[in-house]
């Protein structure tokens, strides 16, 4: 099969995409974040695109006090605050009227009882009994939303309707947590209604690393041990734990971004061509490449992986506490901010090529991107070149630009020969003209549809906690001693640089 044949699958643009299937999208913690910044303001997108039915309808689960008025009415400045596009807050506006309110605690049964019912009516109204249930929830709440649900019998599907659950990241905090998450849902829901899901999936230049390497016969050839020297996945925040130091300080950059974000963003960037663009066969190729990763020994976590906790510092000549400093951490704490890591994989293509990972917080910039280096080629010719030759470099930009550049080698006009760099660069807003995303519109409206492409199943879960539970076990038998070991608006501990100087390699990311 050609890779022009797999492509006859690959979903057409949103002009051509048609309405997703009818549906009651039932939020647990509407009151919360999530859903003003970024759940709500993909809803209007896709609205405003025509991506929605006509039926659809929202109702919202969370413990404050509102009732339908008064939530419409919040939600009215929800929109001109977090909405940005002119036909998307119009399209909000309109919704209002068919977004409806439920109080109470998630642990209260009379709640999924209240929730029954209004479904029902709705059901009736809508002429759909199709749900999905987001669980846009504390961690913590998972389990008990879920259980509720199911003694309600609110996840039984029957009479060709569908009930959906989408379970956010982090789906559990180790390996153990993991796997009994996943045996608690599957025991209440099958696999095909569980959506496990990553906003940072929904990233459209994520997506495009699909198109990329499989639709260019330019690039398919060297994407391999023979022509790529090392790969580098860098997801930078300027921002610090804010408000969130009560989930950090359980959580850390390891658990809260590895198994998750910089895992999937490797396995789209190593995986194998799937036989077809449809979800289970790009979720095989993926897991493939998850279990081929090397788990690292006791040993190999002192001098492959590197963590490290911002002190004070300065954050566009601002000062900015420390992480100690942050409401809600504990004044010694050891929880780490940022993470750096060197691994392998055992496959054919990627035999001795190191994938450098790293993420931190109160970086420089925020900029999260993935940088594939090519090996040079013979510099025979240009050994009195000033510069010798520069290997070749491809750049994905994820956020918060999106797009691609590739850096090559020219002559510099004038007398002699003199090489310098030159880039060829792709921004989608340049071509395509893509209004802002928050990144759920493509996970909402395939979660919609039952389409698993950019969901995760319990075993590529479980793997990717099975990778990082040897860092975490060494990490909290032996306490860091120099925390804090980098400071604000710097790329993060010294360590982190020496991880790749020791190969003869640096960071490859834009510095500020």
């Amino acid at each position: 099969m050609s890779y022009t044949d797999v492509f006859t699958s690959i979903e057409p643009p949103h002009s051509m995409r048609k309405p997703a299937n009818p549906c009651i999208l039932v939020i647990f913690g509407i009151a919360g974040d999530l859903n003003k910044r970024l759940l709500f303001p993909a809803i209007c997108n896709l609205g405003s695109n025509d991506l929605l039915d006509e039926n659809f309808c929202i109702v919202g689960v969370s413990i404050e006090p509102f009732n339908d008025q008064t939530f419409r009415e919040q939600l009215i400045k929800d929109i001109d605050e977090f909405v940005t596009d002119p036909d998307a807050k119009k399209f909000g506006l309109k919704l209002i009227e068919h977004i409806y309110y439920i109080s109470g605690d998630f642990n209260d049964a009379n709640v999924y009882l209240r929730l029954k019912n209004k479904l029902a009516e709705l059901a009736a109204h809508y002429a759909s009994k199709n749900c999905i249930f987001y669980l846009a929830s504390p961690p913590q709440m998972i389990e008990p939303i879920t259980l509720q649900l199911s003694k309600a019998s609110l996840l039984k599907e029957q009479d060709n309707y569908f009930r959906h659950l989408i379970v956010e990241k982090p789906f559990g905090h180790d390996l153990a947590s993991a796997k009994k998450l996943n045996s608690l849902l599957l025991s209440v829901a099958s696999e095909k209604q569980i959506f496990r899901i990553d906003h940072f999936l929904g990233k459209e230049t994520v997506q495009n690393l699909l198109a990329f390497r499989f639709s260019n016969g330019l690039f398919e050839p060297i994407w391999n041990r023979l022509y790529i020297d090392n790969v580098q996945i860098t997801v930078a925040e300027v921002l610090g734990v804010e408000l969130r130091g009560d989930y950090y300080e359980h959580a850390g950059a390891l658990r809260d971004m590895v198994p998750n974000h910089l895992f999937q963003m490797l396995s789209l960037i190593a995986m194998e061509p799937p036989s077809s663009f449809n979800a289970e066969n790009i979720q095989a190729e993926k897991t493939k490449v998850l279990h081929t990763i090397q788990q690292l020994t006791p040993e190999q976590v002192f001098s492959q992986a590197v963590r490290g906790q911002y002190g004070p510092g300065k954050i566009n000549h601002n000062d900015v506490p420390g992480y100690r400093g942050e409401p809600h951490v504990a004044p010694d704490s050891s929880v780490e901010t940022f993470v750096a890591l060197k691994l392998y994989l055992d496959s054919w293509r990627w035999l001795h090529v190191p994938f450098y990972l790293r993420t931190g917080k109160r970086m420089p910039i925020r900029q999260s991107e993935i940088s594939v280096q090519f090996k040079t080629g013979p510099s025979t010719l240009f050994s009195e070149s000033q510069h010798g030759i520069m290997p070749n470099l491809l750049k994905i930009y994820i956020q918060p630009e999106e797009g691609i550049t590739l850096r090559f080698n020219a002559k510099i006009p004038g007398a002699g020969l003199q090489l310098g760099q030159v880039e060829m660069k792709f921004q989608y807003n340049d071509y395509f003209g893509i209004k802002t995303q928050t990144g759920y519109e493509t996970i909402l409206y395939d979660c919609m549809n039952g389409d698993h492409i950019l969901s995760n199943q319990a075993e590529m879960v479980e793997t990717e906690w099975s990778l990082v539970q040897p860092i975490l076990d060494i990490w909290s038998a032996v306490a860091p001693r120099d925390f804090p070991n980098y400071a604000a608006g710097t790329w993060g501990p010294k360590e982190a640089d020496k991880l790749l100087r020791k190969d003869g390699r640096k960071w490859l990311m834009k510095t500020k």
